[in-house]
C-alpha cells in the first residue's frame, strides 16, 4: 500500500481510531497513580511514565506486527478483538483490589508503566492488526496517535463522555478488524482469495455487527443484577416519602440533572425562576444530580475501588460547582446526588424511586455522559422518564 492507495488512508484511519478508544482510560490510570504526589513531581510522574510506555508500546507494536505474519495467530488475534470490543461496552466492574495512589515518584512511574503494559495489549493486537503488514503505515499511524493519546488524553476523555457513541463506533471498529483478521491469516487467505472473496468484506461486517449486539445485550444483563442508583459513597439511594400534592398546574419536586455547561446553566436559571414564581416557593424539593461516565473493565480491574470512586468524585463536584454557585447565590434550597452510570438511566430511575413531579434539564447539559445534540442522553430520558421532562435550551 502506497500514499496514493485509498486502502492505506483507510488503514491509517483505523488505526487512528483505535488508539483513541482505547487508550482514553489510560489516562485515568496515569491520574490516579500520581494524584498523591507534589505537584512538581506529578508532572515528571506523568512525563517520565508515560514516555516509557510510550518505547514500550512501539516495541510491543513492532513484535506483535511480525508474530501476525504465522499461521493461527491473526485466527487467535481475531478471537481476542472480539473480545476486546465486546469488553469496551461492559459497565464499570466492582473492585476490591487495584492500584492505590502512588506516595513517591518512583512508584508513581513503575504504576503507570505497568497499567499502560497491562490495558496496552489490547491496543497493540489492534493496532498490528489494522496495519496490514505495512511498517510504514504502522509508523505513521504510531506517530500520529501517540501524541494524541499522551498529550491530549484529557481531551480524548472529554470527547468521549461528550459523545458516547464514539465508543461503540470504536467496538464496532474493533470487531471490523478481527474479521479482516480472520480472513488474511496465512492458513486461509489464498483459499479465500480464490474460492470466496466475498467473505472477507462479510467476515469484516460480520465482526463489527457481532461485537455491538453482543456487547450491547451483556451490558444490559449486567445492568439488571446490580442497583441501579448507587451514589459516589457505595450507598443505594433510598426512595424518599413523596411530596405533599402540588397546586394544579405546579410542581413540587424537581430533578437537575447539571454538568458545567452553559445549556444546564441555563436549566438552574429556569428552576429558579420557576421557584420565584411558585405559591409556596419553601415547599419546592428541587434534587441536584451529576452523573458520572463509567470507566472500561480494564480501569476498575486495575484500580483499587476507593481511588476510582475518588476520582468520579472529584469529577463530580466540579461539574457540580457552577449550578450549585447559581442556586446558592439565589437561596434555594436543595439536595445534592452524585451518582455513576449510563445518565439517561440513572436521571429516569432517580425520578421514578423519588417520584418527582418533573426533570428539568438542558439539552446538552446533561451530566458528563453527553450528546452533543437532542437525540442522546435528552431523548433517553424522556423516551424512559415515568415523569414529564422539560428540556432548556
Amino acid at each position: 500500500m502506497g500514499l496514493g492507495d485509498t486502502a492505506f488512508w483507510i488503514a491509517l484511519i483505523q488505526i487512528i481510531g483505535i488508539n483513541i478508544v482505547l487508550s482514553g482510560d489510560n489516562a485515568v490510570v496515569i491520574a490516579l497513580a500520581a494524584r498523591s504526589l507534589p505537584p512538581q513531581q506529578q508532572k515528571k510522574a506523568i512525563l517520565w511514565g508515560s514516555g516509557a510506555a510510550v518505547v514500550m508500546r512501539i516495541v510491543l507494536t513492532l513484535v506483535a506486527v511480525e508474530m501476525l505474519k504465522l499461521p493461527y495467530l491473526k485466527l487467535v488475534g481475531a478471537v481476542l478483538l472480539l473480545w476486546i470490543g465486546v469488553q469496551l461496552l461492559l459497565p464499570e466492574k466492582e473492585s476490591e483490589g487495584g492500584a492505590e495512589a502512588s506516595a513517591n515518584l518512583a512508584a508513581a512511574i513503575r504504576t503507570i508503566l505497568v497499567a499502560d503494559l497491562v490495558m496496552s495489549l489490547d491496543n497493540v493486537i489492534a493496532v498490528a492488526g489494522a496495519a496490514k503488514d505495512s511498517f510504514a503505515l504502522l509508523m505513521i499511524g504510531l506517530a500520529i496517535s501517540i501524541p494524541l493519546v499522551i498529550f491530549g488524553s484529557a481531551l480524548l476523555l472529554r470527547v468521549m463522555d461528550r459523545f458516547p457513541v464514539i465508543i461503540t463506533l470504536g467496538a464496532a471498529l474493533l470487531g471490523w478488524v478481527a474479521g479482516d483478521m480472520a480472513t488474511t491469516d496465512p492458513l486461509v487467505k489464498d483459499w479465500v482469495s480464490r474460492n470466496a472473496a466475498w467473505m472477507h468484506e462479510a467476515a469484516e461486517a460480520l465482526g463489527a455487527v457481532l461485537v455491538v449486539i453482543t456487547g450491547k445485550w451483556l451490558a444490559a444483563e449486567a445492568m439488571l443484577k446490580r442497583p441501579a442508583l448507587v451514589d459516589l459513597g457505595g450507598r443505594i439511594p433510598a426512595a424518599v416519602e413523596a411530596p405533599a400534592a402540588a397546586p394544579l398546574g405546579l410542581v413540587n419536586r424537581i430533578l437537575l440533572p447539571v454538568d458545567a455547561s452553559d445549556n444546564a446553566a441555563r436549566a438552574v436559571e429556569h428552576v429558579i425562576a420557576m421557584r420565584r414564581h411558585h405559591p409556596a416557593p419553601e415547599s419546592m424539593d428541587i434534587h441536584l444530580i451529576n452523573v458520572q461516565r463509567e470507566v472500561s473493565g480494564d480501569v476498575s480491574r486495575f484500580v483499587a475501588r476507593d481511588a476510582l470512586q475518588d476520582y468520579h468524585r472529584e469529577r463530580s463536584e466540579k461539574a457540580l460547582e457552577r449550578a450549585r454557585k447559581l442556586l446558592d447565590a439565589a437561596g434555594v434550597k436543595y439536595s445534592v446526588h452524585m451518582l455513576v452510570g449510563k445518565p439517561w438511566d440513572v436521571i429516569s430511575d432517580y425520578a421514578g424511586v423519588n417520584r418527582c413531579d418533573q426533570i428539568v434539564m438542558g439539552t446538552r447539559g446533561l451530566g458528563t455522559y453527553t450528546g452533543g445534540l437532542l437525540g442522546s442522553v435528552a431523548q433517553g430520558v424522556a423516551q424512559r422518564s415515568p415523569v414529564p421532562v422539560l428540556l432548556v435550551k
